[in-house]
């Protein structure tokens, strides 16, 4: 998949179709417009383009209510890779972008740079300055500057319409078995193996400390998942939490990798959430603690 930055340094593409949206977490929605836009690419002979936006542009226009990302921008790229997109472009989103009127966006970058010939677009999306760039407007344009624009309806699943806000919802709740399932893949956060407190250890089942960047991290409680570590994937218990037992106070992530030894200190992990098998719990003393965990690992075997 090729990747464009900079559309004024790429060259001119003669001949796409397209589709454009934030697609944070590359839902069920997400994929339903892609495939749509890979199969007309295919059938046309031309290229696939997903245009997207790199910051969201929440964080640029109104940051205090910007909502945390599903998917980091590496991992949508990957996604969209797979989906079988042919080129990739995350546009720069400043405020001066923000402030371009849609036609003008629509003539100088769709039809000028991408040689758009078909735009696919959600039910629900708008572009361009003030949003006015709506679906209605988006096909009046299309009708005069010679593209066809097609609009793909709201995808259910599980009787309600599937969307990035779901999606968090859902994962803030801890519910990463419903959340992956609208994702169609497992919910899954990227960090590297930090020290922590070796309490785990004490209690005969250790922990990988996970420091992350990621911005959406599911409800506290214990969820058997697994971990991504030195390209091996190996099933494990996943904490998230406070810790209540011993007051630590600030959320952690950790990891108890299954019939796993060895130190891997700084090390990239990547774990992925499969199902929540309780929620957080303050227990009066580290037997009870230790009692617990030796039922959670019996139930996340079960599972995985």
């Amino acid at each position: 998949m090729r990747v464009i930055k900079n559309t004024k340094r790429a060259g001119r593409i003669r001949g796409s179709v397209l589709t454009l949206g934030n697609f944070d977490g590359l839902h069920l929605g997400h994929r339903k417009i892609i495939g749509k836009v890979t199969a007309r690419a295919g059938k046309l002979r031309l290229p696939s383009i997903v245009y997207t936006f790199d910051p969201h542009p929440m964080k640029v226009l109104a940051p205090e209510k910007s909502p945390p990302l599903i998917t980091s921008p590496e991992d949508k790229r990957s996604l969209i890779e797979a989906a079988g997109v042919d080129i990739l472009v995350t546009a720069n989103f400043t405020k001066d972008f923000a402030s371009t009127h849609p036609k003008t966006f629509v003539k100088d970058i769709l039809i000028e740079r991408l040689g758009v010939r078909e735009v696919w677009i959600g039910h629900d999306y708008s572009f361009g300055k003030g949003k006015q760039g709506s679906a209605g407007y988006l096909k009046e344009l299309g009708a005069k500057l010679g593209f066809f624009v097609g609009v793909i309806a709201a995808h259910k699943k599980e009787g309600d319409i599937v969307s990035s806000s779901r999606v968090r919802a859902l994962i803030k709740e801890g519910k990463v078995g419903a959340a992956g399932r609208l994702l169609s893949v497992p919910y899954a956060i990227a960090g590297r193996v930090i020290k922590g407190r070796d309490v785990g250890c004490s209690l005969g089942f250790p922990t990988a400390n996970i420091g992350t960047k990621a911005e959406l991290i599911p409800g506290p409680g214990v969820y058997a998942g697994y971990a991504e570590l030195n390209k091996k994937t190996l099933p494990a218990v996943i904490n998230i939490g406070i810790a209540p037992t011993f007051n630590r106070g600030k959320t952690v992530i950790e990891c108890h990798i299954l019939d796993f030894k060895g130190s891997i200190y700084g090390k990239d992990i990547r774990v992925s959430f499969r199902r929540r098998l309780r929620g957080e719990r303050h227990f009066k003393d580290t037997g009870g603690l230790k009692a617990q965990i030796s039922k959670d690992v019996l139930r996340a075997r079960s599972i995985l």
